[in-house]
């Protein structure tokens, strides 16, 4: 059977067929509905529930309940009880002559409800800092620090990414970022619409990245000193910003005060002795040189999560990591590779979350739908209550690139249906958003070469610049990939530098320094105005998503909360669509990427207009007060 007519029978995204819509709470009765035509004879047939822990499949009678039209009723319902998981399901038909029908396999979310999750996150503009390459006060002195790292004397040299004699790039290079270039900017990102500022790691590490943490209590010192930290807390709360940190608890530095690879801390490290306190916090396959590590890479020896001395460090006690920084100012954590992390570790940071500040967030990188990622051949819990408040949305970006770089809306409505359906609610509007990470090529490089930097060399790489055909391309469909990602529900997120135009392919080239004085003042002034739209627009903040087209290039869709509604629409195409609505006209857009705006004719048969939207173009309209229909299409 094909999807249409499949479809026909059962819909899982609409209520008629199902309610209620997408993830459930545990303790709910969900209503299922087929509606299959009259005429294809069925007379009966059994909904099959998979629990995912059960080794039992539920078996529940499909009840003819009567007509409507020409389409058999038939119905269900299924009782969750207490579960909390993945319940699989399918249905049977069955009819005369011995005829049989099979739908497809559809996902059932069901989680835990019984704690409030804080919802400030997805409301408000994210901002991702690398911290060394966003502003420094002065050129400071490595003499002494950790990591034997040496410092670029000019902001505007590029990082290096050539090896060493021993065929390794160290990422011992630094530009000297620091916590009051961050507090001298606050202005800035307060012009450009910032609700939290999002840091990755702070803490000291011999690696300019400092994903290979040396030491979780201390602020690595050309960043500043914990009260730099938290002065610059104080001021984003005044300015009604919040802090989250980026923590990095599966791995710690081969050059750490805990591993001590290097003997650069006096007090003995896991590699300097088997009777270091640190030892049983990591995994040696042969002592002291052969040992579990981060996908292989020496540097970053991975810790074991499981070690329960690990854990109270971490997150048992009052003066943990995890709870520490949230007393010193941040409001919460994002989890790097949360998928590497063992459920019940998460779990753990979660309570000491709560327990310390309940208005604390934690946010997992995760690089798929994380309603059902499985890792090391576990399903993961992620977004079950309890663990993560939202997720890294990295399928919402593949789905954006497809969308602006093959126009296809029908695509994207598919894509981001299956997560609304799949996610509970609070991690849906929780969602960090982005367009670019430091683990991606930034979305400019991305949208103006796109496929000019396939085969080619890092040498090649570090020096392309985007011709100004590419440039133009680039712009012209980050301004769309942008709007969209500000229309939808999660928190948009700007990795520093790609609202001024920054440039670069991959690691190291995605983390040049900040262009400060030579910013791309037209894209700066396009995401101020959409930081401010989003601060400023309720339904863009917290509203529902209501789809109303999504074909080639046309992609359409509102944001409702209580009586506001947002009408957006956006067109990836190089021709003009249009768009039929039934609105008696439309406001000024609040935001538009086309100087004449879209064109608009009335119907003479019923009220309603049409809209002939320009190609390459994006537009967002605040019709809370324009007279319509009771269906907008």
């Amino acid at each position: 059977m094909n999807r249409a007519d499949a479809h026909a029978i059962y819909n899982s995204r609409s209520t008629k067929y199902k309610t209620p819509y997408g993830a459930v709470p545990s303790g709910t009765r969900v209503q299922f509905t087929l509606r299959p035509q009259r005429a294809e004879g069925f007379s009966g047939g059994v909904l099959l529930a998979q629990f995912e822990d059960r080794e039992e499949t539920v078996q529940i009678p499909l009840v003819w309940s009567g007509l409507e039209g020409s389409q058999d009723l038939y119905r269900a319902e299924l009782d969750v009880g207490g579960y909390v998981g993945l319940i699989f399901y399918t249905f049977r038909l069955r009819g005369f002559w011995g005829r049989k029908l099979s739908l497809g396999t559809y996902q059932l979310t069901v989680y835990d409800d019984t704690e409030q999750v804080p919802d400030w996150f997805g409301q408000g503009m994210s901002y991702q800092i690398f911290p060394d390459r966003f502003c420094r006060t002065g050129v400071p002195d490595p003499a002494g620090m950790v990591g034997g790292r040496w410092v670029h004397q000019s902001w505007e040299e590029d990082p290096e990414y050539r090896p060493d004699e021993h065929g390794e790039v160290r990422n011992r290079d630094f530009f000297g970022g620091d916590l009051q270039g961050i507090l001298w900017k606050l202005p800035y990102l307060e012009r450009l619409g910032v609700e939290t500022l999002y840091f990755c790691p702070i803490f000291e590490a011999a690696e300019n990245h400092r994903y290979g943490t040396a030491d979780y209590g201390r602020i690595d010192p050309m960043l500043g000193t914990e009260e730099d930290f938290r002065k610059l807390c104080r001021e984003a709360h005044r300015r009604g910003m919040r802090v989250i940190l980026d923590g990095v608890f599966n791995h710690t530095g081969f050059v750490s005060k805990y591993f001590n690879g290097d003997g650069f801390y006096p007090e003995p490290g896991a590699h300097q002795s088997w009777d270091s306190p640190y030892r049983s916090w990591f995994q040696f396959i042969q002592w002291p040189d052969q040992y579990e590590s981060w996908w292989g890479i020496y540097s970053l020896p991975a810790v074991n999560e499981g070690d329960p001395s690990y854990r109270e460090f971490i997150f048992g006690g009052e003066d943990s990591v995890v709870r520490r920084w949230l007393r010193a100012g941040a409001d919460g954590w994002r989890l790097d590779v949360a998928d590497e992390l063992p459920d019940d570790f998460i779990a753990g940071i979660h309570q000491a979350v709560r327990a310390e500040k309940p208005e604390g967030i934690v946010i997992g990188e995760v690089w798929e739908d994380g309603s059902n990622k499985i890792a090391y051949d576990v399903r993961r819990k992620h977004i079950l209550g309890g663990h993560c408040d939202g997720l890294m949305n990295y399928p919402l970006r593949s789905a954006i690139l497809d969308y602006v770089c093959r126009p296809s809306g029908e695509h994207f409505m598919e894509e981001m249906e299956t997560i609304r359906e799949n996610y509970p609610p609070f991690a849906f509007h929780n969602a960090m958003n982005a367009l670019g990470t430091h683990d991606t090529a930034r979305i400019l490089t991305v949208l103006g070469a796109q496929e000019a930097g396939v085969g080619q060399d890092r040498e090649w790489r570090a020096h392309h610049r985007l011709s100004p055909e590419e440039l133009a391309r680039g712009k012209a469909l980050l301004k769309i990939a942008s709007a969209l990602l500000f229309a939808f529900p999660g928190s948009p997120t700007v990795y520093y530098g790609d609202e001024v135009g920054m440039e670069g392919f991959e690691d190291p080239f995605n983390r040049r320094t900040f262009p400060w004085g030579g910013e791309d003042q037209e894209m700066l002034a396009w995401f101020c105005a959409l930081g401010a739209l989003r601060k400023r627009i309720k339904p863009l903040r917290r509203g529902d998503i209501r789809y109303l087209a999504g074909k080639g290039g046309l992609l359409a869709f509102t944001r409702t909360l209580d009586r506001e509604t947002v009408l957006c629409v956006f067109n990836s195409g190089p021709e003009e669509v249009r768009l039929r609505l039934s609105l008696k006209d439309l406001p000024q857009p609040l935001v538009t990427t086309h100087p004449q705006g879209v064109g608009t004719t009335c119907s003479r048969r019923r009220m309603g207009i049409s809209l002939f939207v320009p190609g390459y173009s994006a537009h967002i309209w605040d019709i809370s007060n324009c007279p319509r229909g009771e269906e907008l299409l």
